[in-house]
């Protein structure tokens, strides 16, 4: 059904992007080892997530020069490099370089989020929202692959806790990189889209852009937020154990990804406002489970919905996306898009930690909701605008 492009990106995307949940996994308990204060202990999480947003533009800049193949597979091989230096960082008990580190995977991480665009590119126009779910289906892999690294390879070097994890990372990296040199360059499909090429101005003005945007900066905010507080409220604060934090990760990440199993059809079925609108209402349905206890089946039932809604939020603002911009505006475009989210992003989980400690578990979860409810009105919003009617979304079994 797909072609051979979708399936080395969804393989790809399975083992690179394994990295960021060893990273929300180990970072903040890491990090409250070598921290000189617990207030910072996600910061090397916080600083992954800084590394996507500060390489966003760049990878942008290079896969425009020297094409999607060699732009991502080199940026696996450097990634390959920052594993290894993390874990050296943990051997001789640096803070600041084991957070340089997370940095370089994070700016991986960009390359990794440009998977699902050049999936886009390889196929017909009405396959895109099927495509990109069929990519994001190797988060499901990499939900579950990289916390059970972790735990199985937390104690195999005398070097320190969890070297050997980064040193396996490091592997797989280089694997990626491999898988990727067979990739062939997609043909830009013309999609919905004529004509020159606009300003950039002109481009994120528009409410079809607007929107999609805000379903990343909204979905990646809000998830990173929560997610960042888990670990820490769960086994530093709560005192659960380390292997029950580890599943409830391992949870939210395979919940993240494993919807794309139908959100595309999804996508082609109800429209893109319906799936956003579903996303941000599951998502607050999160929020309200964080409000219900501190214990194991709480945290574990709010983290698998996050992962939910986040999946429907993010699948329907990528397909939204690509209609909202000319082939020859997709660089700048896909840039300017994952810029916004993922520095989002990154305030979001450089003061999650903070805010955990100096408040609690429930402030954390009430301060999502403004976001949230100003990302539905914005889908109601944008629903009126392309259906021409006065009435609000309707719910999906309607549509």
């Amino acid at each position: 059904m797909y072609p051979r492009n979708v399936f080395l990106l969804s393989l790809s995307q399975a083992l690179g992007l394994s990295g960021a949940p060893v990273i929300v996994f180990v970072g903040g308990i890491v990090g409250s080892a070598l921290a000189p204060s617990p207030s910072w202990a996600t910061l090397p999480i916080a600083t992954m997530v800084v590394g996507t947003a500060l390489f966003t533009i760049p990878a942008s800049l290079v896969m425009k020069k020297i094409g999607r193949r060699p732009g991502f597979a080199a940026s696996s091989l450097v990634s390959a490099v920052a594993a290894l230096a993390a874990a050296y960082a943990i051997g001789v008990e640096s803070f600041a370089l084991f957070c340089g580190a997370t940095l370089f995977i994070g700016g991986n991480l960009a390359f990794v989020q440009q998977y699902r665009f050049a999936a886009a590119e390889s196929v017909d126009a009405h396959r895109v929202g099927n495509a990109v779910s069929f990519v994001l289906l190797g988060g499901v892999v990499a939900g579950y692959l990289g916390p059970e690294i972790a735990r199985i390879t937390r104690d195999w070097l005398d070097y320190g806790q969890y070297t050997a994890t980064f040193s396996t990372l490091a592997i797989l990296y280089i694997v990626v990189a491999v898988l990727l040199l067979f990739l062939r360059e997609g043909a830009v499909q013309d999609g919905v889209t004529t004509g020159g090429e606009r300003s950039l101005r002109r481009v994120v003005t528009q409410p079809t852009f607007v929107v999609a945007m805000m379903a990343g900066i909204v979905g990646y905010g809000v998830m990173s937020f929560v997610m960042t507080a888990t670990p820490i409220s769960m086994h530093v604060i709560d005192g659960h154990s380390l292997s029950a934090t580890a599943r409830v990760i391992q949870s939210h990440v395979i919940a993240m990804y494993l919807p794309a199993l139908f959100s595309g059809y999804t996508v082609g079925r109800w429209g893109v406002t319906k799936v956003m609108a579903t996303g941000v209402i599951t998502i607050v349905a999160c929020v309200l489970l964080g409000f219900t206890s501190h214990q194991l089946l709480s945290y574990w039932a709010a983290l698998v919905v996050l992962g939910v809604g986040w999946n429907f939020m993010f699948v329907a603002g990528t397909v939204l996306l690509t209609e909202s911009y000319r082939p020859g505006e997709r660089f700048k475009a896909q840039a300017a898009n994952d810029f916004m989210i993922f520095a989002t992003q990154a305030v979001a989980s450089l003061s999650a930690g903070t805010v955990l400690y100096l408040a609690s578990w429930e402030i954390v979860n009430l301060l999502t909701l403004p976001f949230l409810l100003a990302m539905f009105f914005a889908t109601v919003a944008l629903h009126r605008h392309l259906t021409g009617v006065a009435q609000p979304v309707s719910s999906p079994a309607s549509g």
